[in-house]
């Protein structure tokens, strides 16, 4: 059976036997509704237990980030919210989440603070599914409209020797030992032991890669990544 991304199950308005969908729990009311995400769009979609013939250990299984397969129908939502929702006939577990444990609890909506200290669950808030999914519309846009103009997209490189205008501080690359440093006999920095052999860093700008590049393929165009060490 071809499992149903939750995009797809929202986009009907008929009703489809034997469904399959599979995704995380957002959050599981009544032992009875699941808001089930898969990724594949912000909104959830309600999956509703007969809770009166389901297992209970199944059920006690079923917390906030656990993973699922729901096997079921779906159907008209006979609530507020959705206008379509997946009788659940099979759940299967694929894995479980400890609520207690998991950091991002619902009832304490986490701070862009917070965030920061738990970066690998970010993606699953919805300010950050919505950044991200933002962020994709707007960079595909760009490249669609340079493509069509005929400009050629290059990678610049991301580390460097050149500071390109002095437009900013830089965040300085090396593999050197921050404990023994080696020196020249002058005291300074001892570079030609260092990786490339030179003073590198991140770069602030692929300006100067650019400005070659034009000189033999024409217009081009760069999308960083850029690094400059200041708070802004």
């Amino acid at each position: 059976m071809k499992i149903s991304t939750v995009l797809e199950l929202l986009s009907q308005d008929t009703k489809l036997i034997d469904i399959e969908v599979k995704g995380w729990v957002k959050t599981f009311r009544a032992n009875r509704f699941i808001a089930l995400n898969d990724g594949s769009t912000i909104n959830n979609i309600q999956c509703v237990v007969d809770f009166e013939n389901t297992d209970e250990a199944l059920l006690k299984r079923i917390t906030t980030s656990a993973s699922l397969k729901v096997t079921g129908e779906l159907v008209s939502s006979q609530g507020k919210g959705q206008l379509v929702e997946v009788n659940a006939q099979k759940i299967e577990i694929l894995g479980t989440c400890d609520s207690e444990a998991y950091p991002l609890q619902l009832k304490n909506k986490p701070s862009l603070e917070y965030l920061r200290e738990h970066a690998h669950l970010r993606f699953r808030t919805n300010v950050f599914g919505a950044i991200f999914r933002v962020r994709h519309s707007l960079a595909f846009a760009i490249h669609k409209f340079f493509n069509e103009k005929g400009f050629v997209y290059l990678n610049t490189p991301i580390i460097t020797a050149s500071d390109a205008e002095g437009a900013g501080e830089m965040f300085r690359v090396t593999t050197l030992p921050f404990e023994q440093t080696p020196k020249t006999d002058a005291g300074e920095i001892n570079f030609e032991e260092d990786f490339f052999g030179r003073s590198t860093n991140l770069t602030v700008s692929g300006q100067l890669e650019a400005e070659l590049g034009a000189m033999a393929l024409g217009e081009v165009y760069t999308f960083g990544p850029t690094f400059r060490a200041e708070n802004s």
